[in-house]
Formats: structure tokens, C-alpha cells, sequence
């Protein structure tokens, strides 16, 4: 079973922040600079779009339907696109908050950390947390991987010029204000994958390091995976090495029980869909007909990585009986380990299995500005589960591994002295 993560974004008694909160955010004592143990590379935080975005990025003749801010009589804020509204501008984004104020409800701007919209803002909470460079995903208006900026409207035409426009701003102002600090990550043309496949060569010149993409594409109404349809756009990944990263919650949904059961079932079984969505990417065949394919499975954490490679090994014995794994003289699981990344987030017990999972398979990140995220103690948690291990595990992990897969030079003198940045 599922959820729909619109349904939950609307739902206000989801948790007791959207019901308890009243006058306004309650933002915790600003906290102080933490020690920096380590060079850290985020391969999963989030931004807030702020009110700006789009504004002078788009055609004159859309000016009138871009995505802009609109304050309603009640004092809420919502985006307005095309006429229709999306009032979660700040879709749990709560850093910085009591955890009885947590919540996914819809949000003024002055009720979030500025660093959830503002990048001289964000700049500064890295800072603080040690966060030395970070991939940054898309929020509520656009959804995880683009599709609400594409699906909600019947005009192809606007819909790609506000597409690009995310993505002239990702790459100006996000990533370019602070250069070498943020992982440039542009969100894909889903709608057509010839011109989707122009868009990802156009921005790899560009500098975009990164494609946000749907880790279930057909939960979205779009085709599968096991059509051919996203060869073009893959094959582009491919040889501009462009990783694709495959955020969980990207398919508009989170596993679920049944319907009457408390909502921290959803909260435990998010991951869940990694572990469904690295399957299907497998036995798509994409990595095996792109070798060179690059997947992160972004926020999915690392837990059940070793479980699957042990469950696709138990597969080998009967792979005749269904004929599908064909094309390479690699195991799933061999292919798994070429073509993965997985972002841990809290899996402390998940490290005693690096090397079957592999080492250099291995990210972190921080999710802010996330209720999962660990701002401002990253550094801590860090120390906390991996500061026993092997010096080059360590930098593998914490660094090495992101800079080499998003083709992300750290310079030598962070990497000597995380304290020099």
C-alpha cells in the first residue's frame, strides 16, 4: 500500500505541530558553531523556493502565469501557477523549531529558518553544521523531481519555459552566488525524453553536476521504466555523466499500512520505496544497457543495501525460471554495486556492512531543512557512527565518494583542514 504525499502535505492532523502551533513559529536559541571533525559533503538537502524565483526568468507572455507568491486575506502565503494555488510553500521545513511544532503544513516564509530560502542564509547554517558542499533538491511547488511544474498545467509551452527557468535559477543564483559550495542538480523535461535528453546535454555544459528524476515514474502517471521511453534521457545521463538521482518520495508517494493506522507507520517506512525503486531501476535493464549510468538513491538511507545484495544472490539459483536478467555477464547484484549510491542518513548499524554494500557506494547527508535532518549536529552524528572506522573509510564516506561521483573537486586545503572554509 501507499500514500499519496499530497494527501498527506494536506492533511493538518498528520501531527501535532499542524494542530498544537497557534500565533506563529517558535524558532530555538540560535545554536553556536559546531567543530568540524570532518570534510562533509550533504548528497541530500532541500531548498524552499523563495518568492523570486521565476520572476524575469520566463517569456513576457507568461509573465501572468508564472509561479509567484500571494499573500491571502488570512495572512497564509501560497504559490499561485497558472491560476491554480499550492499553499505548502514550505513543505516541512522545520529546522530550528521545537519538534512539537514539526509538521508538513503549509507555512509562511517568515515562519521558517531563512536558510531554508535564502542562499546566504543556507551558506551560514552549513557553515555552522560543517557542511563543506551539498546537493539540493526542489520542494513543494516543483515537487522532487519537476512534475508538478509539468503535470498540473495543459500548456507544454509554459510548462518548459518554467522548467528552465528552475533551473537558470538553480544554476545562477543557488549554486552560483556561493561557487563550490552547492552540487548543481537540475530538474528533467519528463514530457518528451528526445527534447528531455537535449535539456540534460545543454545543462551538463552548463555545469549541472545532477538530474533530480522520479524513482517510480509510472506512480506519476508517466511511462515505466520497462517501456524504453526514458532510454534517450538515460543514455544522456550516461555520457555526460550526469548522475540521476532518485530521491525517495519522488514517485508522489510513501509506503503505507492500512488506512486506520498511526502516521509514524509512514514516517518508519519511508525508506521503503529506495529499496522498491532500486529493484525496479535494476530489472529495467537501464544500467545494464548503460553501463555508465549513475544512480543515487537519494535519502533512501543504507540499512537494507546488504539484505537485497544477499536477496538478488539467493535469486541467481532460479533466474532461468523468469528469463529477464540477460545482457551482461554481471550479477544483479555485481550491477547494483557498479551503478548505485546510497545516502545514509541515521544508520549506525548499517556500517559493519560497508564492504558488502562497498565502501565507495556510500554518501551522507544532512536533509536540512527536513524533520530527518541532523543540522546543526552532523559533524556529531558523524563522529557518532563512523569515527571508529579505517581513516580512508572515513574520507571515503564523508567526502571522497560524492566529490568523485558528482565530479565535485574539494579543495586541498578543506580536505587537509576542514576548519579552513
Amino acid at each position: 500500500m501507499s500514500i499519496s504525499l499530497d494527501d498527506l502535505a494536506s492533511n493538518m492532523n498528520f501531527t501535532t505541530g499542524g494542530k498544537s502551533k497557534a500565533g506563529g513559529a517558535t524558532f530555538l536559541p540560535e545554536p553556536e558553531r559546531r567543530k568540524r571533525d570532518y570534510t562533509l559533503i550533504s548528497a541530500d538537502d532541500h531548498i524552499v523556493e523563495p518568492p523570486h524565483t521565476f520572476e524575469g526568468r520566463l517569456p513576457a507572455k507568461f509573465a501572468d502565469r508564472a509561479p509567484k507568491i500571494i499573500e491571502k486575506e488570512d495572512r497564509s502565503e501560497t504559490w499561485v501557477y497558472d491560476g491554480m494555488e499550492f499553499p505548502n510553500v514550505g513543505f516541512n521545513a522545520v529546522v530550528g523549531r521545537p519538534v512539537s511544532e514539526y509538521s508538513f503544513e503549509p507555512a509562511r516564509f517568515d515562519e521558517m529558518r531563512r536558510g531554508a530560502w535564502d542562499i546566504n542564509a543556507r551558506i551560514s547554517d552549513m557553515d555552522l553544521n560543517g557542511i563543506y558542499a551539498s546537493v539540493n533538491f526542489p520542494s513543494f511547488l516543483p515537487g522532487f523531481c519537476g512534475q508538478r511544474l509539468q503535470t498540473t498545467t495543459n500548456d507544454v509551452e509554459l510548462a518548459l519555459a518554467t522548467t528552465r527557468a528552475w533551473n537558470d535559477w538553480h544554476l545562477e543564483e543557488w549554486a552560483g552566488t556561493h561557487p563550490g559550495r552547492i552540487i548543481p542538480c537540475q530538474i528533467p523535461w519528463l514530457l518528451d525524453p528526445v527534447l528531455g535528453a537535449e535539456e540534460i546535454r545543454r545543462n551538463a555544459e552548463r555545469g549541472f553536476k545532477a538530474v533530480t528524476f522520479t524513482e517510480a515514474p509510472h506512480m506519476l502517471g508517466l511511462p515505466s521504466l520497462h517501456t524504453g521511453y526514458w532510454d534517450p534521457m538515460m543514455q544522456a545521463c550516461a555520457e555526460t555523466g550526469t548522475v540521476v538521482n532518485l530521491h525517495i518520495g519522488s514517485s508522489g508517494t510513501s509506503p503505507a499500512t492500512a488506512p486506520d493506522a498511526p502516521p509514524d507507520t509512514v514516517g518508519v517506512l519511508f525508506f521503503g520505496y529506495a529499496m522498491f525503486a532500486a529493484v525496479d531501476w535494476l530489472y529495467s535493464m537501464l544500467p545494464v544497457r548503460f553501463p555508465d549510468l549513475k544512480l543515487c538513491m537519494s535519502e533512501g538511507g543504507i540499512g537494507w543495501v546488504a539484505g537485497l545484495m544477499d536477496r538478488l544472490d539467493h535469486m541467481l539459483s532460479y533466474h532461468d525460471m523468469y528469463g529477464t536478467w540477460t545482457g551482461t555477464d554481471l550479477t544483479p547484484a555485481e550491477v547494483l554495486k557498479r551503478n548505485f549510491w546510497f545516502c545514509a542518513v541515521e544508520d549506525p548499524s548499517a556500517f559493519v556492512q560497508r564492504d558488502r554494500i562497498g565502501v565507495e557506494n556510500i554518501l551522507l547527508e544532512s536533509d536540512y531543512p527536513h524533520c530527518d535532518s541532523t543540522w546543526p549536529n552532523t559533524q556529531r552524528v558523524t563522529k557518532h557512527e563512523i569515527g571508529n572506522l579505517p581513516a580512508e573509510d572515513i574520507a571515503r564516506i564523508t567526502w571522497k565518494n560524492a566529490s568523485e561521483l558528482y565530479n565535485f573537486p574539494v579543495p586541498q586545503s578543506v580536505i587537509d583542514d576542514p576548519e579552513s572554509y
